[in-house]
């Protein structure tokens, strides 16, 4: 969420800047601006009415106390009419503060100067790009027929026992999975970020606190009968667990990780483009969480597309990093890099991580904040990336490392799977 004074402050660049989203904000800008006026004007005259209602009360009791009742029951009706006005005044700036916050909760993130201006994802910008892609045999297979060819995934049980998007994982394609779990929590931890273990369902402030509610509500499963949703991603848990955390400046900055299913109602759409692993509503992830100081957190970006860039240099798989330009951004992200894996097989990239830096956008929502060098409370930078998702990366594997004998393992992979073909 938006910071009032620093739209305040900034509202022709906030205005200029959301344009690249495509998203007019003149009106809503304008209206959170009335809002916090009158929000203020408000709350300074609730403000004198209470110190004024205060000096009164005093005053009257020094009249009883003296033996002047005649004048202290005179005031105590002045008392009164502004107990009545503060108690009117008070309502009146809870409805302004509700009207102002249902405002700032439908504004996304101002994109960073560096995000290109673009309606979709045609226009988003390749920044890097790494790894040959391989040339396969004749009549290779795109890992839907892999999967079926070798029983090592099955759709169509998953259809029967839960319905369309909920994979059944066997055999070496389970043990698969569970090598590509523990390889990339193990690169995480390796490289400083702490495991942690998270719920699978959050409450209805950890939703609005990261950023899915409202925005992508209809894409979460909702447990109508508790009002818990399940995660869409780890991101929401992890980042949640500095929800009305107030840290010191020398805790900073916090990386963590952690492994989890994740669940989303999205789909809806047919074709080669979503069949077998490359849309489905239950998918195995593993995220990377930053929180930072302000002064750091875009080197703390880099740094995390450098560590996805390394497990992807490990798996040997060819791979892109995208910009996203503002059409295709996320709604609480400030600057996004896409990472893509090319399935030969199906001769299209495949996303599998995003890493995004929020700035404050969460951390306000969340009311995360660090106490800085001068001992004030300041919001701190909230980041994450997928390390990875795990759908299109095994798509990838099957896909590029098969051969006409079966399908090789990636060397990095061999000591966790403790084979090195399927076949």
């Amino acid at each position: 969420m938006l910071q009032v004074p620093f739209i305040r402050d900034n509202k022709d660049y906030v205005i200029a800047n959301l344009t690249k989203r495509n998203f007019d904000a003149t009106n809503v800008i304008t209206e959170v601006l009335e809002l916090d006026e009158a929000r203020r004007r408000t709350q300074t005259e609730l403000d004198n009415t209470l110190a004024e209602s205060n000096s009164l009360s005093k005053e009257i009791g020094n009249l009883f106390k003296s033996g002047e009742a005649k004048k202290a029951t005179i005031l105590k009706e002045k008392s009164a009419k502004l107990k009545t006005l503060s108690k009117e005044l008070s309502d009146t700036l809870n409805a302004t503060n509700d009207a102002l916050n249902e405002l700032l909760y439908k504004i996304p993130n101002v994109p960073n100067d560096s995000v290109p201006a673009g309606n979709s994802e045609d226009d988003n910008e390749e920044v890097f790009r790494n790894g040959d892609i391989p040339t396969l045999f004749n009549d290779a297979l795109p890992h839907w027929e892999l999967a079926k060819k070798y029983d090592i995934i099955d759709f169509e049980l998953g259809n029967k026992i839960t319905g369309a998007g909920f994979p059944v994982y066997k055999g070496k394609g389970a043990r698969l999975q569970r090598a590509l779990i523990a390889y990339f929590l193990d690169k995480n931890t390796a490289a400083g970020y702490t495991e942690y273990q998270l719920p699978l369902m959050v409450n209805e402030a950890s939703g609005f606190g990261t950023g899915q509610l409202p925005d992508k509500e209809g894409q979460m499963y909702h447990v109508t009968a508790d009002n818990l949703y399940l995660i869409p991603t780890a991101e929401v848990p992890g980042t949640n667990i500095f929800r009305d955390v107030v840290l010191n400046e020398t805790d900073l900055p916090i990386g963590i990780t952690g492994y989890t299913p994740c669940f989303r109602r999205e789909a809806g759409s047919y074709g080669a483009h979503v069949r077998g692993l490359n849309r489905l509503h239950q998918f195995d992830k593993v995220e990377i969480l930053r929180v930072e100081h302000p002064n750091n957190s875009y080197q703390a970006l880099d740094a995390m597309v450098e560590h996805v860039k390394s497990i992807l240099d490990d798996l040997k798989l060819p791979y892109r990093i995208l910009r996203l330009c503002g059409g295709d951004l996320g709604f609480t992200s400030a600057l996004t890099f896409d990472f893509e894996v090319f399935s030969t097989a199906q001769d299209r990239w495949l996303e599998i991580s995003s890493v995004s830096n929020f700035e404050t956008f969460q951390a306000n929502r969340l009311k995360l904040r660090f106490k800085n060098s001068e001992g004030k409370n300041e919001l701190a930078h909230t980041l994450n990336g997928s390390a990875l998702a795990l759908p299109r990366v095994l798509a990838g594997i099957l896909e590029n490392y098969q051969t006409e004998n079966g399908i090789k393992i990636p060397e990095v992979l061999v000591p966790y799977t403790g084979f090195s073909v399927i076949d």
